[in-house]
């Protein structure tokens, strides 16, 4: 058309198909991610669970994550002191890249996280001594028992076994990335900035966590770590 070659843009003649509508976003309440973190207490999916709900990473992030990204003791002596924390720096995505260069963050851990890692770590150890010659060697954190790279279906389907037993729950109505849209709603109904949320939640800007997160965030809002240790009284 800009060359006069072509008299009449025929895309106007066609009909945009409507695609499904998306499900629902929603978010645990502060006694179902309790009942959550205790139904998955002995299973194979804890830290992963309370990772994901106290950190609130993305489920990309944590499925890349790898335990030279992992420091459980922090050093207290630095100035100023550093706390043990996991540097978000990968994902699944193409190329290993987060979602956005503002995805890529380093945070602290909450205590209860830096338990849920020291037993995720010992657990590791012992499928690695069970699988033998068939363990597969990925540094990943969070791996299938011979050690490789967990598929998304495995972990949903993880997820749910994990929790099905969970209070007031219903685990087949829930999905891995849901922990993080109720890291964001706990942390958003105990007072914490939207900015600090933004930041936490590795977005470019506090309009992008209201957009994804309209619901989880509260109209009233008064970091992340130390609330999240506060808010389940560790």
């Amino acid at each position: 058309m800009a060359r006069d070659k072509v008299k009449r843009n025929v895309v106007t003649l066609c009909s945009v198909p409507k695609g499904k509508d998306g499900r629902p976003s929603k978010a645990l309440t502060f006694a179902q991610a309790e009942s959550v973190l205790k139904a998955a207490e002995d299973s194979r999916m804890h830290g992963y669970v309370v990772l994901s709900l106290l950190t609130g990473a993305r489920t990309e992030e944590l499925r890349a994550l790898t335990w030279d990204h992992v420091d459980l003791e922090g050093d207290k002596d630095a100035v100023p002191p550093i706390p043990p924390h996991v540097a978000v720096w990968r994902s699944v995505r193409a190329g290993g890249d987060t979602k956005t260069r503002k995805s890529r963050r380093t945070l602290a851990l909450p205590k209860r996280c830096v338990d849920a890692l020291q037993t995720q770590w010992a657990q590791q150890q012992r499928e690695r001594e069970a699988a033998g010659k068939t363990w597969k060697e990925s540094g990943l954190v969070f791996a299938s028992k011979v050690g490789t790279a967990l598929d998304p279906s495995h972990v949903r389907r993880d997820f749910r076994n994990a929790i099905k037993d969970a209070e007031g729950v219903d685990a087949g109505e829930w999905t891995p990335r849901e922990l993080r849209h109720s890291f964001v709603s706990l942390l958003s109904d105990n007072g914490i900035p939207l900015e600090e949320i933004s930041r936490l939640v590795g977005h470019s800007s506090t309009a992008v966590t209201e957009a994804v997160y309209r619901k989880q965030i509260r109209p009233v809002l008064q970091g992340g770590a130390v609330a999240m240790d506060r808010i389940f009284d560790a």
